[in-house]
């Protein structure tokens, strides 16, 4: 689709008229009219707003004239994994694992293909192949092209070591030591947790990322650990296969 067809179709999906939509962003109806014609294409600036107020990125508004790729882990973008910046805003130079609200969330390039190599098993690359391929791709990417310009010298990685202490500190029975801390999007692990009540809660947003990772218990077989963390929280649960029968073990304010 191109941008009239994309703006019409987002405009009456949501329900809008041609009067609201203007209001919405500050423009008059005859603007939207003439959009919605291909007579003009929107600003830069309204783009923005649109983007915010759909929730889709301006290449989608645009008519994805761009074929976008995280230029950190090399993944094809589409709307629902491009990232955000502090402001809500789309970056959409990265994925939601490879940047979090204004965060890189990678500073090694062999802690980031370690994360990388599992998923692309299931592709039918070999380890060897998946490492080479990633170790060849990498270093092309403007992230890693740029990575001492953009880098925050070190701050991000020193969360993760503090969390990793804070966390093996607590001694969860069962539970290994933690030795890393990835990147991980809330809707791919906000379980819900039975409560007492035999109400179920989820206690992640679905569009933050948070730090965690997956540890096979030691007293438990087939069962797992699950951590997620960040500045705020740390909190382990332990579920079965596939996030099966999930258990709240532990949940801390920092």
């Amino acid at each position: 689709m191109n941008t009239k067809e994309v703006i019409h179709e987002l405009r009456t999906r949501n329900g809008l008229s041609q009067d609201e939509l203007a209001e919405k962003i500050f423009v008059t109806r005859q603007a939207v009219s003439r959009w919605e014609n291909g007579e003009t294409v929107p600003n830069t600036d309204t783009l923005k707003l649109l983007s915010g107020l759909f929730g889709v990125s301006i290449n989608t508004l645009l008519g994805s004239p761009r074929h976008l790729v995280c230029q950190c882990c090399g993944m094809p973008l589409e709307d629902e994994m491009i990232s955000r910046n502090k402001d809500g805003s789309f970056n959409e130079d990265y994925c939601k694992w490879c940047y979090a609200d204004g965060t890189y969330t990678y500073s090694n390039m062999d802690d980031l293909i370690d994360v990388c190599i599992p998923h692309m098993a299931g592709e039918g690359f070999t380890e060897e192949q998946a490492r080479k391929y990633m170790k060849d791709m990498l270093p092309k990417l403007d992230y890693w092209k740029r990575h001492d310009e953009l880098s925050d010298g070190g701050k991000f990685e020193a969360l993760k070591k503090q969390l990793i202490g804070e966390i093996n500190d607590l001694h969860i029975e069962g539970m290994p030591e933690l030795e890393k801390l990835n990147a991980l999007v809330g809707n791919y692990v906000n379980l819900a947790y039975p409560l007492p009540s035999g109400v179920s809660v989820r206690f992640l947003d679905d569009q933050t990322t948070y730090l965690g990772n997956q540890l096979e218990s030691e007293n438990d077989s087939g069962k797992c650990f699950g951590i997620i963390a960040n500045v705020d929280f740390i909190m382990i649960s332990m579920y079965g296969t596939d996030g099966a029968d999930p258990e709240l073990v532990l949940y801390k304010k920092r």
